[in-house]
């Protein structure tokens, strides 16, 4: 071994390097059923997307490969060898040539990369005229969704929250804004399309689709507070008629319990009325209004969905209990500053009984 091998320094660089080609081996072994893959498109504008992402990659990777091949031949070629003294080189400086060259060839590799990217941005923004169309309001930390062409008894949009139901091989034209007094989010579905930032005051579109039927995982992409990491989302792709049912369910009464019933559930929806959940969530229909400083998910069919919390749990009794108990010990948020679900000191029997409305609001 070479003195030069032998340093703890040498050695060091050694192992950091190891690690880091390890790190990178490791990387590519995930498969396409990753939850969140952009590299496994599941629409047009997906694949648009990841066309130009394996072009831009080959063009990289050609440029990558020549620098780093003239690098290796120039310090081979020019290297000092052995019995050679100083000796002095060769100057570049000033060769109008040269400069020309290598100013002149970015700017066409440029050039030439930016004409598909911009093709690539204007097949995506393109929407038909049959869209559906859907608002999505980025709230800390969970997802409202709109359906505006379709309408609630009560004269509302349906309105759904986390869980985006939409139907397979049907464009869908994504408004995306933020309350005033939210922060930045970014709206992003990587199997999909692209993200789009998601702006208090401000509207933003998105058309998305998906060529099959399956469930597809989202995610805030935009660093947004506390439990940013927890601000995921679900795109459901389902047939029409799946998705007809689904939508005909939405657009249903509440199922409430019937007047003067006694029952754990009637005991929950007293519960959910004095208890102030009424003052953020909304169940359509009834004085359980929502709105305030710090709004919640509409809760109108709530047991419908598979997850709450921002998507992060499964909608079932141990769940919903543990969340009831103690939201944010199940995830991180800051109600004292109107951001997430408040701590509201529920006892046992209080928690069960609200626990049984909620899995009845189907």
């Amino acid at each position: 071994m070479t003195a030069a091998l032998k340093s703890p320094r040498t050695r060091r660089l050694l192992l950091v390097g190891a690690v880091v080609a390890l790190a990178l081996i490791l990387s590519a072994c995930g498969g396409d059923d990753l939850p969140q893959n952009t590299l496994s498109p599941r629409s047009e504008r997906a694949r648009n997307i990841d066309d130009l992402f394996k072009l831009t990659l080959i063009i990289a990777g050609i440029i990558f490969v020549a620098v780093q091949g003239a690098i290796l031949v120039s310090v081979w070629k020019f290297r000092r060898k052995k019995g050679e003294g100083d000796k002095p080189v060769k100057q570049v400086h000033g060769n109008t040539r040269l400069e020309i060259a290598w100013t002149i060839a970015p700017a066409i590799i440029l050039a030439g990369i930016a004409v598909p990217t911009v093709q690539t941005i204007f097949e995506n923004a393109e929407t038909g005229e049959n869209a559906m169309h859907v608002t999505v309001v980025g709230h800390q930390w969970w997802w409202e969704y709109q359906y505006t062409d379709f309408t609630r008894p009560d004269g509302g949009p349906l309105l759904t929250a986390n869980e985006l139901h939409i139907p397979v091989d049907t464009e869908i034209a994504l408004t995306l804004t933020a309350d005033d007094g939210d922060v930045i989010h970014s709206f992003w579905i990587p199997n999909l399309s692209g993200k789009r930032d998601v702006v208090p005051g401000h509207v933003n579109t998105l058309t998305i689709s998906a060529d099959e039927t399956g469930e597809f995982y989202g995610q805030c992409a935009e660093f947004c507070g506390l439990s940013h990491a927890n601000m995921r989302l679900r795109a459901i792709v389902q047939t029409q008629s799946e998705f007809d049912a689904w939508l005909a369910g939405q657009l249903a009464e509440p199922n409430l319990p019937a007047a003067g019933e006694a029952s754990l559930r009637a005991e929950g929806w007293d519960l959910f009325l004095v208890k102030g959940c009424a003052a953020c969530h909304t169940v359509n229909g009834t004085d359980a209004a929502g709105g305030g400083p710090n709004p919640g998910p509409n809760l109108t069919h709530v047991a419908s969905r598979g997850t709450f919390a921002g998507a992060l749990y499964d909608f079932n009794t141990d769940n919903l209990s543990r969340w009831l108990a103690d939201p944010s010990a199940l995830k991180p948020m800051e109600p004292d500053l109107n951001r997430g679900m408040p701590n509201l000191g529920l006892a046992d029997d209080e928690i069960t009984a609200l626990v049984a409305f909620l899995e009845g609001l189907t």
